[in-house]
């Protein structure tokens, strides 16, 4: 049996392929990705199998360090990998026998000590690794599908624990996590997306290329990446025997004159964000001719209600429009093709932003040239929602500051967990003192650099409290109120609990109101309309958590923010150097919502910031 399980992971978690070129086995980051997401594996399954706490500590700490770490492992050796905070001789040791060896063969001994569908079992949510041990162990089942059945005889019930509302919640986040799993998340899209242009783009047979559909307009998840070529008729041959043969290509699903279709495996590559993606996506490639480039664009980046409304448009005004362009109904006559630009030009129309596309009354504003001018990524100055070494962060308070500022950021506040995050080591009332004078003292260094503000993710609890006193709180710039724990709570009783937190008179911004976490947690569902008049009536600000496991608020929830008189904080929630690239997902899901810069409190200037801030504390 280990045997079989070794192979099977080898091939799955720890094999190499070769890059497109040939050439080094291990490129760039790719051995920090796939060792974070193996250690975390083997937490989780050390978990499973009621192994020391502090051991499951290790491989998830080490796991989350090698997530965050810019550095490639592959190019440490032994004394610099232990030297790196969070990696001790066994983690290092593990990474230098992965990086010489690409296996990790521990990996698959511990794999082979529960059954595969336990491993599945844990991708559901609410099944953290006790409550799978429970049903592995006491229940006896091996799968999701006897899980399935489980659940409709009753015979969990008997489990400790287990009553009927615990069940009912298993079965939803069943149902939930099947449709979630049909569509990746825009963090992962994306880099994938890129990766495929860069390595395409190079061709000299491509002329233009473009991603398109909902990753385009900037959905939260996007089906399979859909990618568009200007290229002529007699070359689309040799950019689709390019396009298959690409690394992480692991099946072509069709190869034809003008499109072909591929799933990725679980080959890495590097996007320009320096992302890693995994396999399992499908990426469609298109080849058209200059003439029908925009049109095309337009027609695959959707979305579907869009489409029709520009065709019926189109239908009234003597012309028809498809995927090859605008042409006159009668005579064929082409009107418009080449960009999108000249198609909506035709049609009587403003060009649309690819984010608003959605049939929500873009194209009547945009026959009357009313579109808003959305907010754009340069337009951030500030980011208000940071952690760092003092909670559950990856770098110091000065680190942070600094990469901040290099990022053109005049202004930017550390909020590390308060006391309640203990497995985020979240600071008590001292601790919290200490932090504040430590935040302090960087302010002053980096004066005239960058504006470094005391803050705190303060959690709201169940019962609408905030976790620190307000003689504590008082002493911060920058309250981000954010709920972490009761997320299965009722509608009417947590729309209370963030109702009251809401009274507090230090609270600056609401986080992630929702606390779902994309595919994996639907979260809470407060009456969002009572939140947002109390938040315009005090003059907080509502966040877009960028970080694209959450973008919560969610498009719908921020449009109707700010049609509230509600401002927006747009924040990354940054751990370490690499999220703050996520502020990307931020301004896309923002842009979706129709925000522009003046809706967003981290595009004011300096002046305007601190004045606002002054003013929510009452």
């Amino acid at each position: 049996m280990v045997v079989s399980v070794v192979s099977k992971v080898s091939k799955v978690l720890v094999g190499f392929p070769r890059g497109v070129g040939g050439g080094k086995l291990i490129c760039m980051s790719q051995a920090n990705t796939k060792l974070s997401r193996i250690f975390q594996q083997m937490a989780d399954v050390l978990e499973v199998l009621g192994a020391n706490r502090f051991k499951v500590i290790a491989f998830q700490k080490a796991s989350r360090v090698l997530g965050e770490l810019t550095e490639d492992v592959a190019g440490m050796d032994g004394k610099t990998l232990r030297a790196v905070d969070g990696i001790g001789k066994g983690m290092a040791d593990r990474i230098e026998a992965f990086v010489k060896t690409g296996e990790l063969t521990e990996a698959a001994e511990l794999l082979a000590e529960v059954p595969s569908g336990v491993i599945d079992m844990l991708g559901v949510p609410g099944l953290g690794p006790k409550t799978v041990s429970l049903l592995w162990r006491e229940a006896g089942l091996s799968d999701l599908d006897e899980l399935t059945k489980a659940l409709d005889t009753g015979e969990l019930e008997v489990l400790p624990g287990f009553g009927k509302k615990k069940i009912e919640n298993i079965r939803k986040n069943l149902a939930f996590a099947k449709e979630a799993g049909k569509r990746a998340r825009i963090g992962k899209a994306m880099p994938l997306a890129l990766w495929f242009i860069d390595q395409l783009k190079g061709l000299k047979q491509v002329k233009r290329i473009d991603f398109a559909g909902s990753l385009r307009r900037g959905k939260e998840t996007i089906g399979d990446v859909d990618l568009l070529v200007e290229a002529k008729a007699e070359d689309a041959g040799a950019i689709m025997e390019a396009f298959v043969g690409l690394e992480p290509v692991a099946d072509v699903i069709a190869q034809g004159k003008t499109k072909s279709s591929i799933r990725t495996g679980e080959s890495p590559g590097t996007s320009g964000g320096g992302g890693i993606f995994g396999g399992g996506m499908q990426v469609d490639l298109r080849v058209v001719p200059a003439e029908s480039y925009g049109a095309a664009l337009m027609y695959f980046t959707g979305s579907k209600e869009h489409n029709v409304r520009l065709r019926e448009r189109a239908i009234l005004m003597g012309m028809k429009l498809n995927e090859w362009g605008l042409t006159k109904q009668n005579s064929d006559k082409v009107v418009a093709g080449e960009s999108e630009e000249d198609v909506f030009k035709a049609l009587g129309l403003a060009w649309v932003p690819p984010e608003l596309r959605e049939d929500r009354g873009e194209v009547a504003l945009a026959e009357k040239d009313e579109l808003p001018t959305l907010i754009e990524l340069s337009d951030i100055r500030a980011e208000l929602h940071t952690h760092t070494t003092a909670s559950d962060g990856m770098w110091t308070i000065e680190q942070l500051a600094t990469a901040a500022a290099d990022r053109g950021f005049h202004t930017v506040a550390i909020t590390d967990h308060s006391k309640g995050q203990v497995q985020a080591n979240g600071l008590s009332d001292e601790r919290l003192e200490k932090h504040i004078a430590a935040i302090r003292r960087v302010a002053e260094k980096l004066n005239g650099k960058i504006v470094v503000l005391a803050g705190s993710e303060v959690d709201i609890l169940a019962d609408g409290r905030l976790d620190y006193p307000d003689s504590l709180l008082k002493e911060l710039d920058v309250v981000v109120a954010s709920p972490h724990a009761a997320l299965s709570q009722e509608p009417a009783k947590c729309t209370a609990r963030f109702l009251k937190a809401m009274e507090n008179p230090y609270v600056t911004i609401m986080g992630h109101p929702t606390g779902r976490l994309i595919r994996r947690r639907e979260g809470l569902s407060p009456d969002m309309g009572a939140l947002f008049k109390v938040a315009a009536e005090r003059g907080i600000a509502m966040e877009i958590n960028a970080n694209h496991w959450r973008l919560d608020l969610r498009d719908t929830h921020a449009r109707a923010a700010i049609a509230a008189g509600v401002k927006l904080a747009i924040n990354t929630d940054a751990h370490g150097p690499a999220d703050l690239g996520q502020l990307q997902y931020g301004v896309l899901t923002a842009r979706r919502a129709g925000v522009t810069k003046n809706d967003a409190v981290n595009c004011m200037t300096k002046a305007a910031l601190a004045k606002w801030l002054k003013s929510t504390r009452q």
